[in-house]
C-alpha cells in the first residue's frame, strides 16, 4: 500500500515536471498536481503511522508474552 503511494506521489512530481517544460511557468495545472501530491502525501504519513502503531502493539504484545513466561 504505502509502495503504491510513493509510486503515485512520483508519478506526480513527474507530471509536475512536465508540464513546467512544456510550459515554462507556474500553470493552474500545477496548482492541481501541487494539491494532489499535497493530499497523497497525507496519505503517506497516516499509513505511516498506522504502521508503526501496529509494529509497537505486536512488539509491547511480545514483550508482555515472553515476560509472562
Amino acid at each position: 500500500m504505502i509502495q503504491d503511494l510513493y509510486r503515485q506521489k512520483r508519478s506526480l512530481e513527474l507530471k509536475w515536471e512536465q508540464e513546467y517544460i512544456d510550459n515554462g511557468k507556474y500553470t493552474l495545472d500545477m496548482v492541481n498536481i501541487d494539491n494532489k501530491i499535497k493530499e497523497v502525501v497525507f496519505e503517506i504519513k497516516s499509513e505511516e503511522g498506522r504502521v508503526a502503531s501496529r509494529e509497537a502493539s505486536i512488539l509491547n504484545s511480545a514483550s508482555e508474552v515472553s515476560v509472562a513466561t
